[in-house]
């Protein structure tokens, strides 16, 4: 299969400018429970799960001879290793919310632990190559569509888009990295079908818990208007079916979905203060 990914894209950790609002609003997506905590539940599973995909492409590192690709596997590293640091300290203010974080967590770390005990290398690659098109889908979304981040606060949102803008630039390397070592399309598509499941549970349990720390779990009008807000006629959930479905076609590749207009576009908001700061 031929490599879409662009040749001159650069792959490198940002280190952030900026600390999150402390103590962190409880409702910080436009005062929207249901919003604020969807993306918590979202942000809660990425530490274990960053680390997770860090070292299944590690087991494969060795095995590169691309000096391209060697090159992104390290920004991937790089970038992952922050996303999981900076989702811990998110993890932390929610703790100090009051919501069981651990809870939330340890079914995860029992899930990743027993995966990497007990399933092949190739299998534990293809597992991140399933997620990481997942976030890149959704990455994609916060970058373009205004829905996602309408309302909430300004450095919460910026968080966002920092970790959608890396999840978009290296949203290929464990794909690529896969169709080196292994390219086993069925193994991919098993995959999809496990995590899209595992990551829907884990979402929904985190998102019904801090609801329920609330007092808000069974307020039918944050439901209904959440689930609008998920998958009515224009849910933002809704509009990723088909690029989600794309996972599944045996030629698929993630810069298939060409967007790398929107790395250069959100790379000013973030490199160009870095480089006049220098």
């Amino acid at each position: 299969m031929q490599n879409p990914t662009p040749k001159d894209l650069t792959i490198r950790p940002r280190q952030l400018d900026f600390a999150l609002p402390a103590p962190l609003p409880r409702h910080w997506h436009g005062g929207d429970a249901f919003k604020s905590h969807f993306f918590n539940a979202m942000s809660v599973q990425f530490p274990d799960g960053e680390r997770f995909f860090i070292e299944s492409v590690r087991l494969f590192r060795e095995q590169i001879e691309d000096p391209l690709l060697k090159e992104q596997i390290r920004g991937f590293i790089g970038q992952e290793g922050h996303h999981s640091r900076e989702h811990q300290h998110y993890s932390e203010h929610l703790r100090e919310l009051g919501y069981d974080v651990d809870y939330l967590e340890r079914g995860l770390k029992r899930r990743i632990g027993w995966v990497q005990k007990h399933f092949r290398p190739e299998l534990q690659l293809a597992a991140t190559c399933a997620v990481e098109h997942l976030t890149a889908i959704m990455a994609d979304a916060v970058l373009k569509d205004p829905q996602w981040l309408n309302g909430a606060d300004l450095l919460m949102a910026k968080l966002w888009r920092w970790h959608a803008l890396e999840e978009t630039e290296h949203k290929a390397v464990a794909f690529d990295v896969f169709n080196q070592v292994s390219g086993q399309a069925w193994y991919r598509r098993r995959a999809m079908l496990q995590s899209t499941f595992f990551f829907t549970i884990d979402t929904f349990k985190g998102l019904a818990h801090m609801l329920k720390r609330d007092g808000l779990l069974w307020k039918w009008r944050v439901w209904r208007d959440g689930l609008v807000w998920l998958w009515g006629r224009n849910g933002i959930l809704r509009k990723l079916v088909g690029v989600y479905r794309d996972f599944y076609r045996a030629d698929f590749h993630p810069w298939h979905h060409d967007n790398l207009y929107l790395v250069e576009r959100y790379r000013a908001e973030f490199d160009e203060p870095a480089a006049a700061a220098s």
